[in-house]
């Protein structure tokens, strides 16, 4: 949430919540994790004999030209906390527990490693400082960074592990392959802001950078927020029974993200910088991962950075914490411009996720390769869908060819056919199947009631769930439970038993943020969710974020009837942006126009981090009066609009009504 003492720091719309799930084990055993059943175990050996054959391929690229990495395991914050923990997943080694599906666990033996490791000439990575890589390019004076990480303790940690290993130069450029935090809110941990803009160092980005990285979560920034605890099991410990990674990188840590806003934008592919000595190519494949990205081709080393156009795992469409669809056959074509472009002068590949492919043929077939990957998943399933199939049709029937399956980078460790073939249909046709019973349906308490009540009452749920749950039917059972615990949330038994069938699917699934979510509503259902404390993002974010775009956010909190239908106008005036803003209260809704208003009820003047305390943060007024806030005017319309916003949302829960 926002702080406001000292200062306003953090803006909670932009960030996704990191609310900590409580780890004390439950005292009735029936709410305790169990181990995998039977038809886990099963499962898990089916999947293992299906498995392409290991040519050894991933181990040498994993680990090939690694040098050394932190002596200290723990990276800390200004204040002492811990926010990450190199070697949290050493755990995995050996065969695969049955509690994890065996091909997750080979991905893992693969992302758990840690360290600085050499890919070229020129050209070093540090992976498993966090979920992401930071890519570093020697230059003629000094280091040219690619994706300074997600937070500044952890990119700071990373970058003295290069100058202690490499010899300390400073830094000459930056450059951010696309508008995720994970990619750029480390910046501050290798670059000052007032350093870069005394020796006038090129941070460089792809266009509309600022625009996305600032606005994406915005409008939706509570329900991703808690969405994205389940995608990426935040507060599950790593283990065999509890998180296991992202499918693309280790899990996500818990420091300071910041930003330095770019000098130089890329808009088109083709498009040339030489950086510090060093020539560099830029293909933009904006649409595809994020809405604003970059790929770079470092020429001298013959090295493309792939960003997340291409990684070790198919990636997603959609997002299951939320965002808006990506452009699956865009990406596809992107993947098809890169084989065109660089395929035949690459000698590595890189990506800001996972670890290198070594050989010019390697990077051609796999570019070619994923291409295909993403292409059949794109053209089957606007086929299926043209022939009538809708969503979970589709997702039930197209499965990804035998040949694409051999190579271990087009596996679902992070996005899924199955999930991406809903988001294809969407992309087109959006929610709605067309059958008119999914058109007005009830909503999920009253349906469930109605459910349980068709089938006989709870007790006849529970006993035809036990029966699917004794088959490994973990599917269908869920499905029965889920109704049983919105139809009555106080229903214990059926709590307990819905946690113990998600935990089955949770570990079967080859996807790493799939099983954080059936592991993440278990748990939440052993032991009730509880809203945490939000991480806060630093002062660069919210000066990042347009004040036009976080008054409309407002305005999705807005109650009208909490007005009555009366109609108001409000001034905001920000002395240190130079900026007016009016806001109309229309009775129904609220406008807000970055221009003030004529003759307005009420005019407020404070700096724009105080107003966001008063909008956001709903602090009293006559408190943020005492800091220099002004009102002139009608101050009971001001008080009346104000007590109109709803509150932030603390979290809510998921897994139950």
């Amino acid at each position: 949430m926002i702080r406001c003492t000292p200062r306003l720091t953090a803006l909670p719309l932009l960030l996704a919540s990191t609310a900590a799930l409580a780890q004390a084990p439950a005292a009735n055993p029936a709410l305790q994790p169990k181990p995998a059943s039977a038809a886990t175990t099963a499962q898990q050996a089916r999947v293992a004999a299906s498995l392409p054959a290991d040519d050894g391929r991933d181990n040498d690229f994993a680990k090939r030209g690694f040098i050394a990495t932190r002596s200290d395991p723990l990276i800390v914050n200004a204040q002492g906390r811990p926010v990450w923990r190199l070697g949290g997943y050493a755990f995995v080694d050996g065969p695969a527990p049955a509690t994890v599906n065996p091909s997750l666990w080979r991905e893992m033996k693969y992302l758990k490693a840690n360290g600085l490791y050499q890919v070229a000439e020129g050209v070093w990575q540090v992976r498993g400082f966090d979920v992401s890589n930071m890519t570093i390019v020697r230059g003629a004076s000094g280091w040219i960074v690619i994706d300074p990480l997600t937070n500044r303790e952890t990119a700071a940690a990373a970058m003295q592990l290069v100058n202690q290993q490499l010899g300390a130069r400073p830094i000459t450029a930056v450059i951010y392959s696309h508008s995720h935090a994970d990619h750029f809110g480390g910046v501050r941990g290798v670059l000052g802001e007032a350093d870069a803009s005394a020796r006038n160092l090129p941070i460089i980005a792809p266009a509309r950078f600022m625009e996305e990285a600032a606005s994406e979560n915005i409008m939706a920034g509570a329900a991703m927020g808690r969405r994205a605890n389940y995608q990426f099991g935040i507060g599950l410990a790593p283990g065999p029974q509890g998180q296991m990674g992202s499918g693309i990188g280790q899990g996500v840590a818990e420091g300071e993200i910041t930003l330095i806003a770019p000098t130089d934008s890329i808009a088109t592919t083709g498009e040339t910088r030489t950086v510090d000595g060093v020539p560099l190519e830029f293909q933009i494949v904006s649409g595809s991962e994020a809405p604003s990205e970059l790929n770079v081709y470092i020429v001298p080393a013959k090295v493309l950075l792939s960003a997340e156009m291409s990684t070790c795992s198919l990636h997603n469409i959609l997002t299951p914490r939320g965002a808006k669809v990506r452009n699956t056959h865009a990406w596809a074509g992107y993947l098809d411009e890169a084989l065109r472009l660089y395929g035949q002068r690459s000698d590595v590949v890189i990506s800001s996720h996972c670890w290198p492919r070594f050989g010019q043929a390697e990077v051609a077939a796999m570019l070619a390769s994923q291409r295909d990957n993403y292409r059949y998943l794109h053209d089957q399933t606007v086929r299926l869908m043209n022939r009538g199939e809708t969503q979970a049709e589709i997702a039930e029937d197209l499965k990804q060819p035998a040949d694409l399956a051999t190579q271990w980078y087009n596996h679902g460790y992070y996005g899924t056919y199955s999930h991406n073939s809903k988001a294809i249909y969407q992309f087109y046709l959006g929610w709605y199947d067309a059958n008119p019973s999914n058109l007005n349906p009830w909503p999920p308490v009253e349906r469930a009631k109605k459910y349980v009540e068709a089938m006989g009452g709870a007790k006849k749920v529970l006993v035809l769930a036990r029966a699917a749950m004794a088959q490994g039917d973990y599917r269908w059972s869920s499905d029965l439970l889920n109704q049983a615990v919105f139809a009555d949330p106080a229903n214990g038994e059926a709590r307990a038993l819905l946690a113990d069938s998600y935990e089955q699917q949770g570990y079967q699934a080859e996807s790493g943020i799939w099983r954080n979510q059936f592991l993440a509503a278990a748990h939440d259902l052993r032991d009730g969710y509880k809203a945490g404390t939000t991480n806060t993002q630093s002062a660069d974010m919210i000066a990042a974020v347009p004040t036009q775009l976080l008054l409309d956010s407002v305005a999705t909190r807005f109650d009208p009837g909490k007005l009555g239908g009366r109609k108001l106008r409000v001034n905001l005036v920000m002395p240190e942006r130079k900026e007016d803003a009016g806001v109309e209260l229309t009775g129904t809704t609220m406008i807000a126009r970055m221009e003030p208003l004529a003759q307005p009820d009420a005019t407020i003047t404070a700096p724009r981090r105080v107003l966001l305390g008063l909008l956001f943060l709903k602090m009293p007024l006559e408190t943020l009066e005492l800091a220099g806030l002004k009102v002139e005017g009608d101050r009971a319309a001001t008080k009346a609009w104000l007590d109109a916003l709803d509150p932030l949302t603390s979290g809510f829960n998921i897994a139950e009504p």
